[in-house]
């Protein structure tokens, strides 16, 4: 369902400026639940994620993809944001990130390590030291990693 949402919602989010950066679906028993997150260079404030909602609302009520009842919340990415195209992982190379396969490679399936490069086939990370490479096919979830300022012994931040 996400795909088949991502490729209507894309094109007007675009066009209003904005890009796509995921989108979660979680179906219940009664209604499922939509979470759309959009970003832009400059950032997004509150009146942005209203806006969108109201258009990508029209859209939905007019395409009517969603087979039950649903609430549809709009969102910024958060310091954790999810990275989805080719071109997500161009724009965060130098991060450090979390990336999750599909299926485990001998036998570990969660990488955190230093985002080195991205092409049209796939990524490669930096992790402990060693090269990771992994095509987008491979990959099931990568989202960025925050960097938190260290802890001195008493728990303050530096």
């Amino acid at each position: 369902m996400s795909d088949k949402l991502i490729a209507l919602l894309e094109p007007l989010l675009a066009g209003l400026g904005f890009e796509l950066v995921d989108i979660e679906f979680a179906p219940g028993r009664g209604s499922a639940h939509v979470t759309v997150y959009i970003d832009r260079p400059e950032g997004i404030v509150i009146e942005d994620c209203e806006r969108c909602s109201r258009e990508m609302s029209a859209l939905l009520d007019v395409h009517d993809p969603i087979p039950q009842a649903y609430t549809l919340e709009v969102s910024s990415p958060g310091l954790d944001r999810v990275l989805r195209t080719p071109a997500h992982y161009e724009r965060f190379a130098g991060a450090r990130v979390l990336v999750e396969l599909v299926a485990a490679r001998n036998g570990r399936r969660r990488y955190t390590g230093k985002l080195l490069k991205s092409d049209a086939a796939g990524i490669e990370l930096e992790v402990d030291g060693q090269g990771v490479a992994a095509g987008y096919s491979e990959i099931a979830r990568t989202r960025l990693v925050p960097e938190w300022p260290e802890q001195t012994s008493k728990g303050r931040r530096r």
